[in-house]
């Protein structure tokens, strides 16, 4: 069985953004030389989400709307955890959106259903964050 590993780091110019990731991952996929197993790629960051969804830009203002309702941002005030950092919407906002997606890989590709796209999301950007690639396979 072979292994791979890989990061990638982002470091947004909003607090907010949805960055599809698939590209790169697929990029990774191919260097890897895995044609059957399995591909984790998560954030490596308890502000920020890896998830799959559609690539639609309406649906990524209604997450925005959404988790903007479930979790403001303002005011700082509300939150206990707020203190050294005024970031604990960030932390609801990457719970409620998860940490990472396992994808099946077949015949040396990402077996994904229709539409289906992975991103990553940042709820506490303009700095820089990781995001794991593992593989696994033959």
């Amino acid at each position: 069985m072979k292994t791979f590993r890989k990061e990638l780091t982002f470091r947004t110019k909003t607090r907010r953004a949805y960055v599809n990731i698939t590209s790169q991952v697929e990029a990774s996929l191919a260097e890897s030389g895995v044609r059957e197993g399995l591909c984790l790629v998560n954030a490596m960051n308890i502000t920020a989400s890896v998830f799959i969804n559609d690539n639609e830009s309406g649906l990524h203002r209604d997450f925005e709307r959404w988790l903007e309702k479930l979790a403001p941002e303002k005011p700082h005030s509300q939150y206990d955890h707020n203190g050294y950092e005024d970031n604990a919407d960030a932390h609801l906002k990457r719970t409620v959106m998860g940490r990472e997606v396992v994808v099946a890989i077949t015949d040396g590709r990402l077996d994904f259903g229709t539409w289906e796209q992975i991103f990553y999301g940042e709820f506490d950007g303009m700095r820089d964050k990781r995001v794991l690639i593992k593989i696994i396979g033959e």
